[in-house]
């Protein structure tokens, strides 16, 4: 008998990159930074973020610029800047590349600022929790009388990444105009095809830039038009909100377990009219003055650029319409010439014409021979007389033929 050994199924191959780990750098809010590499699993248990938003920042698919607001983070897609913020950290894709060093040390020196406010807050907590207690229910974030207002984590690493976006599209920006402006003044003044081969690749950067500027523009402007995506930026104050919330409806379930079943069930529907009451509260009238503020201050600077960019794609169009004006006039010399030199070959036509008929053997006086002198210089004086007549008339014609065609506007 054979023996039979157990089968074991054959190992499935995994899919190459399924599950590749990226690098990722975490800056908390407070503490030292930390490089790793993660999973895409991984990411999305640390932000609650699904995969789609996470496909926005790979590198590989080159979404556009993209300011999301979600219920854990926000997700930034700004040129090179690709990064999840949370409450408390910030996940910045891809920390080796060299266009985000300058960009980490600005994030770097930004959150190393000492916040005066902060403290009052871990003093503050038991305070405010006696007054959700209350039923005073404090919004964190949005500032008490006589306190500072508190900066939210994520908007010191939004304006951040604004500002860095800026001025990253602001160095291009002035580049270009400083390339741009000497080449479109020298193909105006030579055109070769040195100088047209230059000013296509200027305007192709051009055109690229400023669909990477208006897609920021035009972001940035969605979300000031939009107040409830704007509160969906406020993470700190939400997550505030939604622990204030929790605490009342524990001790409420508490105090009232001995009540009768009805009225239990009529408590509960009040507690649950009253919190929804105070979760629907701010998303009726959200108060976004802070994020308001900080995003028109951006929308102007990034205004202000694709002006810039506007203006001098406006110059490239003119200076285009100017040359082609200019090729159109050298090619209505350039005609005008072929018709004054067709026009004088066929009056040279006509001339030659006149010289075949006297060319032809043919009997008349003038081709005999002269018998003497006098008709020797009679024959002369005609011939010259015949020659000089036909030129004068070829010509005649010929101006003739011009003035007609001055007076016409065919010719200038």
């Amino acid at each position: 008998m054979h023996r039979r050994h157990p089968l074991h199924p054959a190992p499935v191959p995994r899919r190459k990159g399924a599950a590749a780990s990226q690098e990722w750098l975490v800056v908390p809010a407070a503490g030292e930074a930390r490089a790793g590499e993660f999973g895409r699993h991984r990411i999305m248990e640390m932000t609650g973020l699904p995969a789609r938003d996470l496909r926005v920042l790979d590198p590989l698919l080159s979404y556009p610029s993209t300011i999301l607001g979600r219920d854990r983070a926000i997700v930034l897609n700004l040129e090179h800047v690709k990064a999840i913020v949370t409450a408390a950290e910030v996940l910045v894709r891809d920390p080796s590349n060299p266009r985000l060093q300058p960009f980490l040390l600005e994030l770097h020196a930004r959150l190393a600022i000492p916040d005066a406010s902060i403290a009052n807050l871990a003093t503050d907590g038991g305070d405010e929790t006696e007054q959700a207690g209350q039923g005073n229910v404090p919004m964190p974030g949005l500032g008490t009388p006589g306190c500072a207002k508190i900066q939210p984590f994520e908007f010191k690493v939004l304006e951040v990444c604004l500002e860095h976006t800026c001025k990253c599209m602001e160095s291009e920006t002035l580049a270009l105009e400083k390339e741009a402006y000497p080449a479109l003044d020298e193909l105006a003044t030579r055109v070769s095809t040195r100088n047209l081969e230059h000013v296509r690749q200027i305007k192709s950067r051009l055109v690229e830039l400023l669909a990477r500027v208006q897609k920021v523009r035009d972001d940035i402007e969605r979300l000031l038009d939009d107040d409830a995506d704007m509160s969906e930026l406020y993470l700190t104050r939400k997550f505030a909100f939604q622990g204030v919330n929790e605490s009342p409806g524990r001790v409420e379930s508490n105090k009232h377990a001995s009540a009768d079943h009805d009225q239990e069930k009529e408590e509960e529907d009040h507690g649950d009219e009253t919190e929804s009451g105070h979760e629907s509260s701010p998303n009726v009238k959200p108060d976004i003055q802070e994020l308001e503020m900080l995003l028109e201050a951006y929308f102007v600077q990034v205004d202000g650029t694709l002006n810039k960019l506007c203006h001098l794609n406006d110059y490239v169009d003119d200076t285009e319409k100017y040359i082609e004006m200019m090729l159109d006039e050298q090619q209505n010399r350039l005609l005008q010439t072929g018709v004054m030199l067709t026009t004088a070959t066929v009056v040279v036509t006509a001339g030659i014409v006149v010289v075949s008929l006297f060319g032809m053997n043919i009997h008349i006086d003038l081709m005999k021979d002269p018998e003497t002198r006098e008709m020797a210089s009679i024959k002369n004086m005609k011939f010259w007389e015949t020659t000089w007549g036909t030129v004068a008339g070829c010509a005649a014609i010929y101006f003739l033929l011009i003035y007609a065609g001055k007076k016409s506007k065919y010719l200038k």
